[in-house]
């Protein structure tokens, strides 16, 4: 399977820092956020990725390849830990197909879905925000995965927010027919009244038929959003299912967020963890 990972955003929530460094190359604790992404796809099991960006971002594929340069330079100088951080990203990384495709004009996360649909060829694939990432013990595309080849159908990743949040996401409304998996009946972007607690993140399994529809969407504002899509798609008696996952739900999607998670990650998920605790603790006690 293939996984589309949307990369052709402006970055407007972070300027003026996002003028120069795409954010998707900003650091959460000792990796850029794109790194946890493709990790997670990779994970998975997934062999090709297919990133979305827009022009003049083509240069960011330099990152997945290796640099036998800086590795030699890295060994020359004896730095030990660093060349040991770089060779871990090369394994990682090594067998992955990358490929990009560009979305010229900013015209929706749908669109920039449907500027992948010909290096899909006809296949189900993932679809990958990055503005959201998901610390668990099994990737949370892979989760996604399990259900959809019990069901070949659709699947939107799902988390329980509290009432006094919800209202700033895409809300399901929708019915329990599993543990942890729903079928939903709508789509509501940032509702005043949400049908449920249930909120989407950014990651799905997408069939062919998504495409189809995609496709055939007027714009709306300027945009075409794939969860209209979804929303025609279920008017017109397709299945689309939505699925609970286990795991942190870490946002990236403007300065506050992404500052929470830099911290979570930094503290609870890297190398810097027991160091940082060690300098919190000093801090306090002064």
């Amino acid at each position: 399977m293939k996984a589309i990972i949307l990369t052709a955003g402006y970055g407007t929530r972070f300027l003026p820092f996002s003028k120069i460094l795409p954010k998707e190359f900003w650091p959460l604790a000792d990796k850029p956020i794109l790194h946890y992404i493709a990790q997670e796809a990779i994970s998975a099991g997934i062999k090709e990725l297919i990133f979305v960006s827009k022009p003049g971002k083509n240069n960011f594929l330099n990152y997945f390849k290796k640099d036998e340069k800086l590795e030699k330079l890295l060994l020359d100088r004896k730095k030990t830990k660093a060349l040991q951080e770089v060779r871990e990203a090369d394994n990682l990384f090594k067998g992955i197909m990358f490929s990009n495709v560009l979305q010229k004009r900013p015209l929706g996360d749908g669109h920039a879905v449907l500027m992948a649909k010909k290096l899909v060829k006809n296949q189900a694939c993932a679809v990958m925000f990055c503005d959201d990432i998901v610390i668990s013990k099994k990737p949370c595309i892979e989760q996604l995965l399990k259900v959809f080849k019990k069901y070949k159908s659709p699947i939107i990743a799902l988390h329980r927010l509290p009432k006094e949040k919800i209202s700033a996401y895409g809300v399901v409304k929708a019915k329990k027919i599993g543990k942890n998996l729903y079928e939903i009946k709508e789509i509501k972007e940032k509702p005043l009244s949400p049908p449920s607690n249930l909120a989407i993140t950014g990651k799905y399994i997408i069939t062919p038929k998504v495409f189809d529809f995609l496709e055939k969407l007027p714009s709306v504002k300027g945009e075409i959003k794939l969860a209209e899509a979804f929303n025609q798609m279920i008017k017109k008696g397709h299945r689309v299912l939505g699925y609970e996952y286990e795991g942190t739900w870490l946002e990236c999607g403007n300065k506050v967020n992404y500052l929470k998670s830099n911290i979570y990650l930094s503290l609870e998920h890297s190398q810097l963890g027991p160091e940082l605790r060690r300098m919190w603790r000093n801090w306090n006690t002064r």
